[in-house]
């Protein structure tokens, strides 16, 4: 493929443009005017609400948008990438909710670090299955059988099905088998954590890999039919179920019991078998779309060689998720021997992070990436270099005020989202000051997944592997250290600051590798940016966290719902407005633009 870049070792280091009269061999087929890759990946959807952080890392690593045809299909397909904002803010806010509704119901204590841990393993072990493979190399795959084969594909799918079903089944059922033993590997045996309540939770969740593994196959075969909506919103189908469960959860008398465990807790098993519900309607819901294109499901067995030619590319995402896994293990372990409710903390902490990122990072990404995509299709690497420029810029805009207020008010906005009960306020503060410590990292994490796209648009999966290695490893390194250096009930703090810490590690690592693939970055329009973006969002959350002061001096008595709720509107108003007006006094060339595409993403309805 002319598009495709050299091996690093080969590159010149300085960018690359093609001249406009230099002949392109074997140039890939043309839509509407765009040149797009033979392979190219089709819009991709984002990471499910339900993932842990390393299943959901990976998945952000290996989606690739499409390039969006300025021709005759350009209207459905903003519709499209407009449709999944909203998804995806949707889908942030329920799955936020749920889990928001059970640390209401069972409190922050072992009960629910035991329920995360457990429903971490089938986003584990999905992943390693099937999961990477099916977003990194079975999507291009399809839209070639598609366009390719006599009958559109359908008996590629059929086969495609039938393998991942056995592989799905077999592997889900071995791990159902294995659960003691990777509750061993998660948990370690302490007074702060209920190995029992994990695998007897993990019996009940394990099941939701293949109905992952199904809802994500079908979502990949809809993809490649230009059909967006079902796979984008049966996330949100997936967590209205689990909110159901919870509401009727909390209408049961009693609690889980932690001592004795036993399989036949009513409550233990209506949890347990209400999430994994949400997940198989979550696969179910994308079922009636699949059969209205025509598509019939019937057993087909046979290996075809279209899967062989990814399997290097295949090998090295499913390497990624393995190390990712291994960080994701190393902080459990670490969180799960000092203090009870250290991992819920933890995971929540996680989320809020998530928030803005999930919503300003992806829409921003669906408006950058697809040129980058079609640059680096063409061979064009200082289009790519300029893409990947904009979108660290308008990233930095977006995300580091936001950074910078979720710092001056994390207390506050735990105490608003999680003191729903006087006794719960200790708990919520001591995630306020977690989210506090790591709110920092909102903006290397969205600056790391766009290098790694950027290396995906070069085709290229050996370098993210490579640099999430070295990540991961002083992920580990350092989670390990924080119990020499600080007491069981300050760990938690050190994980969320290290986990948030590791992405600026991954941030400095890509950004010497790409100057080594492609040449100068542009790095200096971009620190000019950052520099001024960063003055503001200090200024802002000092004056912010003086609003929170202020509001607290006010308000008499201890802090709770009230005084968090006020304080959060308070200093919101006070923080954005400040840092959005130094920003337009410094000239901040990328803030109008920045706001312009998220709203303009959004009116696409």
């Amino acid at each position: 493929m002319s598009g495709r870049a050299p091996h690093p070792g080969t590159r010149p280091t300085e960018p690359i443009r093609r001249p406009a009269t230099a002949p392109r061999p074997g140039p890939p087929p043309v839509h509407g005017g765009w040149h797009v890759a033979e392979t190219q990946p089709i819009p991709a959807i984002p990471p499910e609400p339900g993932m842990d952080q390393a299943a959901e890392q990976a998945a952000e690593q290996t989606q690739v948008i499409r390039p969006v045809s300025p021709g005759k299909g350009k209207p459905s397909l903003l519709k499209a990438s407009g449709s999944m904002a909203i998804a995806t803010l949707i889908s942030r806010i329920t799955g936020f909710l749920w889990k928001l509704m059970l640390a209401g119901v069972v409190g922050f204590g072992v009960v629910n670090d035991s329920f995360n841990v457990a429903n971490t393993l089938p986003n584990m072990l999905f992943e390693l299955l099937i999961g990477g493979v099916l977003t990194s190399v079975v999507v291009p795959v399809l839209v070639r059988a598609r366009k390719g084969d006599a009958d559109g594909g359908e008996r590629f799918v059929q086969q495609l099905m039938t393998l991942a079903a056995v592989v799905l089944a077999v592997g889900t059922l071995l791990a159902m088998v294995a659960a003691p033993l990777l509750t061993m590997a998660l948990v370690s045996d302490s007074e702060a954590s209920n190995r029992a309540l994990v695998t007897a939770f993990s019996y009940l969740l394990l099941p939701q890999i293949f109905f992952y593994g199904l809802s994500a196959l079908v979502g990949a075969v809809l993809q490649s039919k230009q059909i967006f909506s079902p796979p984008a919103w049966a996330p949100v189908v997936n967590n209205l179920v689990v909110i159901a469960t919870i509401s009727v959860l909390a209408l049961m008398p009693g609690a889980i019991s932690e001592d004795p465990v036993s399989m036949t807790d009513p409550q233990l098993l209506v949890l347990g078998i209400g999430v994994t519900l949400g997940v198989f309607c979550q696969a179910l819901v994308q079922l009636p779309a699949l059969r209205r294109t025509g598509f019939r499901m019937r057993w087909r067995w046979g290996w075809d060689r279209r899967l062989s030619e990814f399997g290097g590319l295949a090998l090295w995402m499913l390497g990624y998720v393995a190390v990712s896994q291994v960080g994701l293990i190393a902080l459990s372990r670490v969180a799960t021997d000092n203090a009870e409710g250290a991992w819920s903390t933890y995971s929540y902490v996680w989320m809020l992070l998530q928030l803005p990122y999930g919503v300003i990072g992806f829409s921003i990404m669906t408006a950058i990436l697809p040129r980058m995509s079609a640059a680096a299709a063409d061979g064009d690497y200082q289009r790519v270099i300029d893409d990947l420029s904009l979108g660290n810029r308008l990233s930095t805009v977006t995300l580091l005020p936001v950074s910078a207020v979720m710092t001056a008010l994390g207390v506050p906005l735990s105490l608003a989202l999680f003191a729903v009960k006087s006794d719960m306020s200790g708990q919520a503060t001591t995630l306020g000051l977690a989210l506090a410590v790591s709110a920092f990292g909102v903006l290397p994490y969205a600056l790391t997944m766009m290098q790694m796209r950027t290396f995906n648009a070069l085709n290229d999966a050996r370098t993210p592997t490579l640099i999430v290695t070295l990540m991961t490893a002083a992920k580990v390194l350092m989670a390990f250290a924080l119990p020499l250096v600080l007491e069981p009930d300050q760990v938690v703090f050190g994980l969320t600051f290290v986990n948030s810490f590791t992405y600026v590690i991954g941030w400095l690592i890509g950004e010497i590798w790409l100057r080594h693939r492609l040449g100068a970055l542009g790095s200096r329009r971009f620190t000019k940016t950052l520099a001024k973006t960063l003055a503001a969002s200090v200024v802002g959350a000092l004056l912010c966290w003086a609003s929170t002061l202020g509001v607290d001096a006010v308000i008499p008595g201890p802090p709770g719902l009230g005084t968090g709720w006020l304080q959060l509107l308070v200093g919101c108003a006070v923080g954005f407005g400040a840092i959005f007006g130094l920003m337009s006094i410094l000239r901040v060339a990328e803030l109008q633009p920045a706001i312009g595409r998220l709203t303009g993403l959004l009116r696409r309805r």
